[in-house]
């Protein structure tokens, strides 16, 4: 049975209108691999609702996390947590998740973080900064509206690392471009994440151009 834990939302940092994070301080430090999500059990109405969200800060510092959201219209968990004030308790499970990235590839890498799905993508890049041996490629995809969360962060210039902001609407035939049609190199290692069917339609396109299964490794939400 999960162990039912119990934070405190200890300051939150507005993004745009619709999206911020919440940093929760635990009870207890919270052992996780990057890109690993804590369930969230929210009280509804008579419900609790139990919602899953990818944690965005670094396991180098297991005391705080920071959860990265949007409020969703249809999603009354979203909802709750956009009212939440600190000082607010949150209870929780977790870490749970196996879109993880323990240590960098041996290959060249390929971060494909849509929207909100920049949580669990930003402490992966920071992690394959840290280690990896080959060349780091970020594409962040976001709409026009706001500044996007973590962009001068990642964007940051770094020895063999590329950082590409671009339009949503624009990140499959950018990753066509990229990777599939600029050279026959089926050898990179893929991490995409964002929210919608998108997410399926980047890993199909990279399959059937050849890349293995295994190497493209995807979170829909």
């Amino acid at each position: 049975m999960a162990v039912e834990r119990t934070a405190t939302l200890e300051r939150i940092t507005e993004h745009g209108p619709d999206t911020r994070s919440l940093f929760l301080r635990l009870p207890e430090p919270l052992r996780f691999v990057p890109g690993q999500f804590i369930s969230c059990l929210l009280p509804v109405g008579s419900e609790v609702l139990t919602r899953p969200y990818s944690i965005a800060s670094d396991p180098d510092s297991p005391d705080v996390i920071e959860l990265l959201l949007d409020r969703v219209p249809t999603q009354r968990g979203s909802h709750h947590l956009f009212s939440l004030r600190p000082g607010a308790t949150v209870r929780y499970t977790g870490p749970w998740g196996t879109f993880t990235l323990e240590e960098g590839p041996t290959v060249e890498a390929v971060f494909v973080a849509i929207g909100t799905g920049i949580a669990p993508i930003r402490p992966m890049v920071r992690r394959a900064l840290a280690t990896a041996v080959r060349p780091i490629v970020l594409l962040y995809a976001t709409t026009p509206a706001g500044t996007p969360p973590y962009l001068d962060e990642v964007s940051a210039p770094r020895p063999s690392y590329t950082a590409v902001r671009l339009a949503a609407a624009d990140v499959v035939d950018e990753v066509r471009r990229r990777f599939v049609e600029a050279d026959a190199d089926r050898s990179r290692q893929f991490f995409l994440c964002g929210v919608g069917d998108v997410v399926h339609a980047l890993r199909d396109l990279l399959r059937a151009a050849g890349y293995e299964r295994r190497a493209v490794r995807y979170e829909k939400w």
